[in-house]
């Protein structure tokens, strides 16, 4: 049995957000709610500052504090090492979002989508509103829904429940990368199973020092990151006596 992690190299990470973008259109993801973020940082006085991010999703610990936490087994960890969520389970009482120390589990207070809900028109008598345009197109919530996803974990979740990465579980089932790390235009994120010596991931792992977020808590996270962006600079030289 595999046992999936990701690899993050933030040398070539350009910060360019299309993993959160590509996430969003696979997934379904609704606005306010992210599976895919970052921590970004500027540090420095200017006009010397620099810019750090770090790309961050669910960490899909080996032992994760949102399953031992969950009542109803709703959150549950696959054999493969993704953590998972049954939303037909799920009875909201966020107890996995409060366990989780990354504060990448998030709650839909509100039913999803709702813009394509809305009858007012952005200028009222000149355009359609967005309920009139989901009419039109045959939609049902949003006209840009992954057909894919239908009948997943992750079709378009119901008010009330909570909801995360998933690594792109539907996609890894048929032996296809998560969406993000397709999406990635530098290559920077990198997925694989770390119990093959020979995956891409073991190798990264075997040849750079990895460090992962909050590891000194014991969970276990499944998402290691490589390297970093250095921008400094400095005049070419041969030194001297």
């Amino acid at each position: 049995m595999p046992r999936y992690a990701m690899v993050i190299d933030l040398q070539r990470c350009v910060g360019c957000g299309a993993c959160s973008i590509a996430c969003r259109n696979e997934n379904n993801v609704t606005e306010g709610i992210y599976w895919s973020n970052k921590i970004t940082e500027t540090v420095g006085t200017f006009p010397n500052v620099r810019y750090h991010y770090i790309p961050t999703l669910c960490n899909h610990c080996g032992s994760a504090p949102c399953v031992r936490g969950c009542p109803t087994r709703a959150m549950h960890k696959l054999d493969n090492g993704i953590t998972m969520h049954d939303p037909k389970k799920c009875i909201g009482c966020k107890y996995c979002e409060f366990n989780c120390p990354y504060g990448v589990i998030y709650f839909n207070w509100e039913k999803p989508h709702k813009f394509w809900r809305s009858e007012e028109a952005a200028i009222p008598g000149g355009t359609a509103s967005p309920k009139e345009l989901v009419e039109k197109v045959g939609g049902q919530a949003t006209p840009y829904s992954n057909p894919e996803r239908t009948g997943t974990a992750a079709t378009i979740r119901p008010k009330g429940i909570v909801e995360k990465c998933t690594f792109c579980d539907h996609r890894v089932a048929k032996k296809q990368l998560p969406y993000c790390v397709e999406a990635c235009p530098a290559n920077a994120r990198v997925f694989g199973d770390l119990s093959d010596p020979n995956s891409e991931v073991s190798v990264l792992l075997g040849k750079f020092h990895p460090f992962r977020l909050r590891e000194e808590i014991g969970t276990e996270p499944h998402v290691f990151y490589i390297r970093g962006y250095n921008p400094a600079r400095y005049r070419a030289t041969k030194g001297g006596v």
